[in-house]
């Protein structure tokens, strides 16, 4: 078996295919046609039913829960946590119609692709740009050790304005 550098293995692909599952059953469940507070309390429940028997499969021994290798218990625990999450944002933002804060997760939305895009080509390139024309020092104005917190916001803060200048000119990169 084939592991790179991260210690990840070749195998690691079908508990990744059970992630992706659960993406499949959250999505059919909230295009089925049941009512509202039906989808939610199914994705509550079978998010709490995956939480639980994610932890119950750690603490029993049977498979730890660990992240890095994406074992099965892990699917099963953040794949509970995904759904409670699904379950809550879909109560707060199709059932109760609160949406005027996801407007910034709108603007990323509705150009991922270029989110991503832009995520992988110019992250560098951005860092360099502010801390040449702003200074590393005004990064470090929670002091030095948050200075990478800081400069990470700026940079995603920028990436953002990208979107939302994208956005606002209606241009959106599709498939």
């Amino acid at each position: 078996m084939y592991a790179d550098d991260g210690g990840y293995s070749t195998l690691n692909f079908i508990p990744t295919l059970g992630t992706m599952i659960l993406g499949l059953l959250a999505g059919g469940m909230l295009r089925s046609g049941r009512a509202p507070l039906g989808r939610v309390r199914w994705l509550a429940s079978a998010g709490v039913i995956g939480l639980a028997s994610g932890w119950l499969f750690g603490a029993a021994g049977i498979c730890p829960v660990v992240k890095r290798i994406w074992t099965p218990s892990w699917v099963l625990f953040s794949g509970g946590w995904d759904l409670l999450i699904i379950a809550g944002l879909y109560l707060v933002i199709d059932v109760w119609n609160r949406r005027t804060w996801i407007f910034p997760f709108k603007v990323v939305g509705m150009n991922s692709i270029a989110a991503y895009l832009i995520s992988w080509i110019s992250v560098t390139f951005i860092t360099n740009v502010l801390l040449c024309h702003l200074g590393r020092h005004l990064f470090e104005i929670f002091g030095a050790a948050f200075q990478p917190l800081v400069l990470g916001f700026a940079v995603i803060l920028v990436e953002w304005l990208i979107l939302f200048w994208m956005y606002r000119q209606k241009i959106f990169l599709r498939v």
